[in-house]
């Protein structure tokens, strides 16, 4: 059941952790062996978590939807950073409240579940230019309410954002998945592919926030004129995109995540390939 929506400037040139971490994103929080040990394999002791998402109803104003349940205890010694998606219209106005709304929703439902060790809260929107204010003068207010409790602020960062000035928040994770166009998939992959990169490393060296670097290992599959496609990323891509983004900042070789943490995406890349990617 889902509840009401009471929901009851650093430089970049700060270096980030070495560290080795996964997104979640899934509806139930239930970790099988396979994906137990593979958090144990790569020493991967923080997992970005995805919450829930916020979505604009029929009146426009902005709700929770597909709020995550935990099925089972989240493992000791594993940090969890509450991780809440918005879309992108929810943020063609301002919505008063929604900072603090969205930042007790969290402290709620890690009371509910148990969820303790917490340190940092992550949001995540595919901010346009014509969003970009509203939703940067929300992160301001997220950043305070969290910092209430003692809570750090981090955002994801698309390849098309880095053009525009940074958001207010500690750090950004640099999403280097989806970066294509969907309808060319026939010429290039739609997941990631290094010619849809390069226009924006030029961008990387100067980008004013600490950055963290996200790689896909996820498999897309989708019916075009009733013929499925699927789109999975050959390992050999993904490090070549990671060599080229650290050779413009090789800060980002220090934070490494994945997406999305999963029995069959961890079985789709051998031993060596994961290794490679999280080597800092």
């Amino acid at each position: 059941m889902l509840l009401p929506l009471l929901w009851v400037g650093c430089s970049h040139q700060e270096r980030m952790d070495d560290e080795n971490s996964v997104y979640y994103w899934r509806t139930e929080w239930c970790l099988d062996s396979t994906e137990r040990a593979f958090l144990k394999q790569y020493h991967i002791n923080k997992v970005f978590c995805r919450y829930f998402d916020v979505m604009p109803d029929e009146s426009g104003e902005p709700m929770p939807n597909a709020t995550i349940a935990f099925t089972e205890k989240v493992p000791q010694g594993l940090e969890l950073v509450p991780t809440v998606f918005i879309t992108e219209n929810c943020m063609h106005q301002c919505h008063k409240g929604l900072a603090r709304k969205l930042v007790e929703r969290i402290l709620q439902m890690n009371e509910t579940n148990d969820v303790a060790g917490v340190q940092e809260i992550q949001i995540d929107c595919d901010y346009t230019g014509r969003s970009r204010q509203t939703y940067y003068d929300f992160l301001a207010e997220v950043r305070q309410e969290a910092a209430k409790h003692h809570l750090r602020l981090s955002t994801t960062i698309r390849l098309h954002q880095l053009a525009m000035p940074a958001p207010p928040a500690d750090y950004g994770v640099l999403m280097l998945y989806n970066t294509g166009d969907p309808q060319k998939f026939q010429e290039r992959n739609p997941i990631l592919d290094l010619r849809d990169v390069q226009p924006y490393l030029r961008y990387l060296s100067g980008y004013s926030l600490p950055l963290a670097a996200a790689y896909p290992v996820f498999l897309w599959q989708r019916n075009i004129y009733g013929v499925r496609v699927e789109h999975v990323v050959e390992a050999d891509e993904i490090l070549q995109v990671k060599a080229a983004v650290e050779k413009k900042r090789s800060a980002l070789s220090h934070t490494i995540l994945l997406y999305h943490l999963d029995h069959d995406n961890i079985n789709r890349y051998n031993h060596e390939t994961f290794e490679s990617i999280y080597r800092h």
